[in-house]
Order: structure tokens, then sequence, then C-alpha cells
């Protein structure tokens, strides 16, 4: 475990790192994005948006190294702050002051269940159901707990972190689970899940984060653009 002097000195070790890259950045400002790019993501966007936007951005621009990973919007915010991250796509509006915090899309929520259950109608078809989400502070969660308190509805939620875990779960019929529209998309096509939309049930804003401190970035300039278009 690293002291608490070892964490100071490898926040700033991080920072002097970005700032040698952007330096070199500063040296060819209108040079084709290349060199390395830290990217982060909710699990939900690296399920469903993400694979495709990739595949297109490293097509587009060969020369970027991309260095992608997941985590939830707290550890994602946390990394660009210390500079471990030249940026994230979080599900929630960042308003920390070191951070540059842009709307990029907006996530429709699907619930889902087994094509063997019958129809779900309200938030009262789920009572004695299983329901299976991400941990406490999932914004995706919020949404379906807000929505059953507004219906008078109590029914115990079971936190995994894990989507493959939370489909396997419900495509087996052990219970039911809100997810982004994308994410039923990818595995409806595997079969036995069915979803259901609901009015209340409002989509989420997803965000692209950055460190205020990040000067000129062509990679994840052009990046943050393509997301932008894919839309």
């Amino acid at each position: 475990m690293i002291s608490p002097s070892g964490t100071v000195f490898l926040e700033y070790s991080n920072k002097i790192l970005s700032l040698c890259d952007e330096a070199k950045r500063a040296i060819s400002p209108h040079a084709a994005p290349s060199g390395k790019l830290s990217i982060g993501a909710i699990e939900s966007s690296a399920t469903s948006r993400l694979p495709k936007l990739l595949t297109a951005y490293h097509r587009q621009y060969p020369s970027v190294k991309i260095e992608f990973s997941t985590n939830t919007w707290k550890q994602l915010e946390s990394a660009v702050i210390k500079h471990e991250l030249d940026g994230a796509i979080i599900a929630v509006k960042s308003h920390h002051p070191d951070l540059h915090c842009e709307e990029i899309y907006q996530e429709e929520l699907v619930l889902i269940a087994s094509s063997a259950y019958d129809e779900i109608t309200s938030a009262d078809s789920l009572v004695g159901k299983n329901i299976y989400m991400w941990p406490e502070g999932c914004p995706y969660r919020n949404a379906l707990e807000d929505w059953l308190s507004e219906s008078q509805v109590s029914v115990p939620v079971t936190s995994m972190a894990s989507y493959g875990t939370i489909l396997g779960c419900v495509s087996a019929g052990a219970g039911v689970s809100l997810v982004p529209k994308g994410v039923f998309e990818q595995f409806k096509l595997i079969g036995g899940i069915s979803g259901y939309s609901f009015e209340p049930l409002k989509p989420i804003r997803n965000y692209f984060i950055w460190n205020k401190e990040t000067g000129h970035h062509s990679a994840k300039d052009a990046f943050l653009e393509m997301i932008k278009s894919e839309v």
C-alpha cells in the first residue's frame, strides 16, 4: 500500500508527465493527433457505444496509442483530476472546479426481464421480483429507485457491479434490471430478454470530462469531436 507521502509524490509525478506531454504537443499544434491517449468510461458506455467509436478512431488516427479502462464514475472523475486519465465518459454531471464537463449524449432507459415473464406493465409488476442493479450511486439505479418510490412500490435491490452478471441473471429468469438502451440492444441479440420503456424513466445524460489544466491535446479533442459526431 502506498504511504500518504507516496500518494502525494505520485500525483505530482502524473502532473509532471502530463505537462511534458502537453509541451510536446505545443511544439507542433497543427500536427495530426499522435502519441498516447488515456480514456476511461463507465461500463455502460464501454459495452454499447465505445467499441464502434474506438475502431473508427483508430482507423482515422493510427498514430494515437489509446489506453482504455472502465470504472465507476467517482473513480474516473478522481483519475482525471489526478492526470491519470486524459478524459472520461461518466453519467453524472461533474461540478469539480478542476474539470471541464460537456454533455455528449443521452441514454434512454429500458427495463429488462426474461422473455418467459408475463408482460411488465407498470412498477406494480415488479412486486415480488428480484431486482439487480449496479451499487448505490449509479444514476441508472437512482432512476429506478425514484420511479419505484414515486409509484409507492417497495422492492429490495441487489447490487451487482457487472452488466454481464446482471444480464445473465435476468436472462435466466432470476429477476429484472434497468439498463441503458444501448446495453439492451447489444444483449437482446442473444435472446431470452424482453425490454420495456416507461415514460417516467427519463433518459440519463452522459458527459465527457477532462482536466482544466490540460492544454492543447489534439488526440483528446479529436476523440471528443468524434463522440459528438457519432450521436
